[in-house]
């Protein structure tokens, strides 16, 4: 009999998630706010759910993957949420970029209704989770993180656990978002630098991703800043501004000082003004080409 599970979110990245469970032999049973979104996953095998709440098998486990902190939070306590339904013994498995407070928050009212909060957010662009190449970090109850294990082997190249602290594994998110952001306003600026002074651009980004940068996040992200293609979007930049700002709660929250994160919210803000908010995030790059008068 196939492993059930419920699945809520199937954007950009979470419908090609959803199709590594099915592939996988998980029996998948899925919801979307936009039902068309749904077609892909149910024409492969998927069966499709009126609600949040009717993903849910009773003791089972349901994952989301969802835009911000607040369609999390409607998600789970919400008329038709997964909170009421999931049931004792339940596991949601969240793999969301969100806040610390609201990963606390969400589990501590998993364990009052008898159910275990597990924060599983991921690393890698659509394209690395069609592939099954995600970086997934994991936190939250032992029992829990063992028991939807083979689920998380089934969509990454590798799980990093991260401990019973239901908010660690979203903290080494932000951490990681924080970096990813601040190596696409270095490469922006570097490569401008060198445009400046009549180098190539896809030149320098080669160079430095075969050389002294020869890393994944230098490569990728060299290579759509310096070909200065930003759609269509892999990651939106309203979701940039909306990482940066949880980036920058975080640290307020224990008191640590992030100048460059401060710089990288502006960053975003300018582009949403611009009326970028639904290019890539790595479209901060045209800010630094216009402030340079190349734009």
């Amino acid at each position: 009999m196939k492993t059930k599970a419920g699945f809520v979110g199937l954007g950009a990245m979470g419908l090609p998630i959803a199709r590594n469970l099915l592939a996988a032999g998980f029996a998948v049973r899925a919801h979307n706010r936009t039902v068309a979104r749904a077609a892909p996953l149910v024409a492969e095998g998927a069966e499709l759910a009126s609600s949040p709440a009717d993903t849910v098998a009773t003791d089972g486990v349901v994952v989301t993957m969802l835009a911000d902190d607040v369609a999390l939070r409607e998600v789970v306590t919400g008329k038709d949420g997964i909170g009421n339904k999931l049931g004792r013994g339940g596991v949601h498995v969240s793999m969301s970029t969100i806040g610390p407070a609201t990963a606390r928050a969400l589990a501590a009212l998993h364990a009052e209704r008898g159910t275990a909060y597990v924060a599983a957010p991921v690393f890698g662009r659509p394209e690395a989770a069609a592939a099954k190449k995600l970086w997934v970090c994991v936190s939250g109850p032992t029992a829990a993180r063992t028991r939807v294990r083979p689920l998380l082997e089934a969509i990454g190249q590798g799980i990093h656990d991260f401990g019973e602290e239901p908010h660690a594994a979203n903290v080494v998110k932000l951490a990681g978002n924080f970096l990813i952001m601040s190596a696409m306003e270095a490469i922006a600026e570097s490569q401008t630098l060198g445009e400046k002074h009549r180098i190539d651009r896809a030149q320098l980004a080669s160079f430095f991703g075969e050389t002294i940068f020869g890393c994944p996040i230098y490569q990728n992200y060299g290579r759509i800043i310096a070909n200065k293609v930003y759609e269509p979007a892999g990651f939106r930049l309203a979701l940039g501004l909306k990482d940066t700002n949880l980036v920058l709660d975080a640290a307020e929250e224990v008191h640590v000082p992030m100048p460059l994160a401060s710089l990288m919210r502006d960053r975003f803000l300018s582009g949403v003004a611009r009326g970028r908010a639904g290019m890539d995030w790595s479209a901060i790059a045209r800010a630094v080409s216009e402030e340079a008068g190349l734009e």
